[in-house]
């Protein structure tokens, strides 16, 4: 990449020195005069953003006509910094000609921290960012200071504008997969839906995720890279009749994370945004609109901007479970239980709880956990309906098998996510049958009081008696030992959880 002289640098602002068109902070344009026939032109800028910048602060270049393909690479310095303060990290992204407007049509391409140069043209582009003509006009690097330390962030973006005397090549079409698979008919189906690859910051290509998934012994996964659906269109091949490939996104946010379900290929859904600007409403109509499920992500996880701040109005269920079992997936439980009697008190929906791997790379298992659905056939429609009415459980992979359900009397019976409908003083049985789990495992019965039944996991089922009258609800969780030497109470990792089986008269 050719640098020009520094007396040819263009000299920026902070980030905090001028509003921009689309009302957003802007750094000085970087403009561009074609040399006669040269193929390439290169501009570097650099500056320092102070702690407390903006959360996104934009970069203006001028796009002339005649450009085939545009290039960035950044850099930035991470000085050392105190115990426990947040050092230097920051994500990139890049906006075209049509402008930088929250949800609007100019998104090209966000890598997160993940890249350190992306390259767009219209026949291909760096993964995490979507090809397509480079028009001419403004368009905007778009800088993500994640974090700042105190002495500031400095920072060098290097934009190479290359050109070409042939017409601009043709943008392939893209491919995306099938919305339904063969599947078994109404069955129980496994997925995982939170998977990462180098479309963000995974490091597994679609084809090693799909054969990992298959491996896993899943029937339909989601693809859900951070705030891009460059990878929508990266799986031509690798779908099939054993295996259903549904699109989404996690959408990364500075106040939580929510995956984006199984939304139409192609659609973007815009992060740029925390609680306190009352956006994410908006947002979530959009997945909706686009066929999506409303997910919250590790609602508790501890890393910068995990921890989810926007409430679960907007929700359609909420992943307690991500990854390894973890006390943060422990917390999740606890709220998400807590959740349950509230709607049971106040006599609203509930809030089904979903478990998925986030998986980025080795040794990370896909699969670890899954989600098993009961839908009428293999495919987003009859998966996303399954998942909305809570016909589902959590297991650490394939090998846990489990049913759940309680019987009351004349034959009446409901399945997990369901009610049964009996009289308050009605006697009815829980019963549980689970296999292929680990030795020593506990099976329990948790009910709106908290848990009321434990016992040893043993083969045929296991039955406990209760009432709608003393019981509002009854779930079933089998757990590993609780740790050696751990608190007392605390009890062990998750194996598998069900929905709750609701109890007594709507």
């Amino acid at each position: 990449m050719r640098r020009m002289r520094r007396r040819d640098l263009l000299r920026t602002a902070t980030a905090t020195a001028v509003a921009g068109a689309a009302g957003v902070p802007t750094l000085d344009t970087v403009t561009f005069a074609r040399g006669a026939g040269a193929p390439a032109v290169t501009r570097t800028v650099s500056g320092r953003l102070p702690a407390g910048a903006p959360d996104y602060v934009y970069l203006p270049v001028e796009v002339p006509p005649g450009v085939r393909e545009i290039a960035v690479a950044y850099t930035y310095d991470r000085p050392a910094v105190p115990a426990g303060t947040q050092g230097n990290a920051c994500d990139i992204g890049i906006f075209d000609e049509r402008g930088t407007a929250l949800g609007g049509a100019g998104f090209r391409g966000w890598s997160g921290g993940a890249r350190t140069e992306f390259a767009i043209s219209a026949e291909q582009a760096t993964p995490g960012y979507l090809p397509g003509p480079v028009r001419p006009g403004t368009w905007h690097v778009v800088l993500g200071p994640y974090t700042v330390a105190p002495q500031g962030l400095a920072y060098e973006v290097t934009v190479t504008l290359r050109y070409g005397t042939a017409p601009s090549g043709a943008t392939p079409r893209p491919v995306y997969p099938p919305q339904r698979a063969r599947g078994r008919g109404r069955a129980w189906y496994r997925g995982d839906n939170h998977l990462h690859s180098v479309h963000s910051d995974g490091k597994r290509t679609p084809a090693e995720i799909a054969a990992a998934a298959r491996a896993a012994g899943l029937d339909w996964i989601t693809t859900t890279e951070h705030n891009t659906t460059s990878a929508h269109a990266a799986w031509e091949g690798l779908w099939g009749d054993d295996l259903l490939i549904l699109t989404g996104e996690e959408v990364t946010t500075r106040n939580g994370h929510v995956v984006a379900l199984g939304t139409d290929p192609g659609t973007f859904v815009d992060w740029r945004y925390r609680a306190r600007d009352g956006a994410f409403g908006r947002f979530a109509r959009r997945i909706r609109q686009a066929g999506g499920l409303v997910v919250p992500a590790h609602p508790y996880g501890t890393c910068v901007g995990c921890n989810w701040k926007y409430g679960f109005e907007d929700a359609d269920a909420v992943e307690v479970w991500n990854g390894p079992y973890t006390p943060d997936d422990e917390v999740a439980v606890a709220a998400w239980d807590a959740m349950l009697v509230a709607a049971v008190r106040d006599d609203h929906r509930w809030l089904p709880a979903m478990g998925n791997s986030d998986a980025h790379r080795e040794p990370q298992v896909v699969g670890l956990p899954q989600t098993v659905v009961l839908a009428d056939d293999l495919s987003r429609q009859a998966l996303q309906a399954g998942i909305r009415a809570g016909r589902s459980w959590i297991a650490e992979s394939s090998g846990v098998k489990l049913s759940f359900e309680v019987t009351g009397g004349r034959g009446r019976h409901a399945g997990i996510g369901e009610r049964l409908e009996a009289g308050r003083d009605t006697p009815v049985t829980a019963r549980l049958e689970v296999s292929g789990v680990p030795e020593r495992c506990t099976a329990t019965f948790v009910t709106d009081q908290g848990p009321l039944f434990t016992t040893p996991v043993r083969a045929g089922a296991i039955e406990w008696r209760t009432t709608p009258s003393y019981a509002a609800y009854v779930r079933a969780e089998v757990r590993r030992p609780a740790a050696d030497g751990g608190a007392p109470g605390v009890p062990g990792p998750m194996v598998a959880m069900t929905n709750p089986v609701f109890l007594g008269e709507k």
